[in-house]
């Protein structure tokens, strides 16, 4: 289930500018990184819940990890691990990688960039703990990925999710993203989504500087 789909709750979110004022930041992160490993083993239960309808354990997704669900390519030069901090503790993240075919081995994508030139990177892990969810914090993180992304030199943001998912497709809608024809071969993706970046620069994927 790596990249199946971005868990995230931003009901009426405020403005990034506001939730920096509430004591959130984002910066990158490796997801081997205690704190990160530990956010993104949440993101994953959360999806086996809301896909299987029962509770998970640990067992379980040490299964999923194992089996390729991990999040080992959010590391340059295929890709970037970022996470959310309120108040310094971590409550969120979302990762960044190179679609496959676009100079790099992550990523599960078709390659190419849709036809419109530059290149495509693909967002995943987008996830926020519930206890922080409703304040602005979803589209925190987003923002920071899209930054990220213009940095690198992308001209295109691509993501898949699934129909359950309907906050995730709702705080991408809003924030610019058109549904697409389907990419790739993930076989949970129900939904594909694209947005077009401006004012990209070029540079190497997780680049911190």
């Amino acid at each position: 289930m790596a990249g199946v789909s971005e868990e995230i709750d931003d009901r009426d979110a405020p403005p990034a500018p506001q939730a920096l004022r509430q004591g959130w930041t984002v910066a990158p992160a490796a997801p081997n990184e205690p704190e990160a490993a530990a956010v993104l083993r949440d993101y994953l239960a959360e999806l086996i819940v809301r896909y299987s309808g029962r509770a998970t354990d640990d067992a379980e997704i040490d299964r999923h990890l194992r089996a390729g669900h991990d999040s080992d390519e959010l590391v340059p030069p295929t890709g970037a691990l970022f996470l959310a901090r309120r108040g310094g503790d971590v409550v969120g993240c979302v990762g960044l990688r190179r679609l496959g075919g676009e100079g790099g081995e992550g990523g599960e994508g078709e390659g190419g960039d849709g036809g419109g030139g530059g290149s495509a990177l693909e967002l995943t892990r987008m996830f926020v703990r519930k206890e922080a969810r409703g304040q602005g914090g979803a589209s925190l993180l987003l923002a920071e990925a899209e930054r990220a992304a213009r940095r690198l030199g992308a001209a295109v943001i691509r993501l898949n999710t699934r129909t359950d998912l309907v906050e995730a497709r709702a705080l991408y809608a809003k924030h610019g993203y058109a549904e697409i024809p389907p990419y790739g071969d993930d076989p949970y993706a129900q939904h594909w989504f694209e947005k077009r970046l401006d004012g990209a620069a070029g540079a190497a994927v997780g680049d911190r500087g």
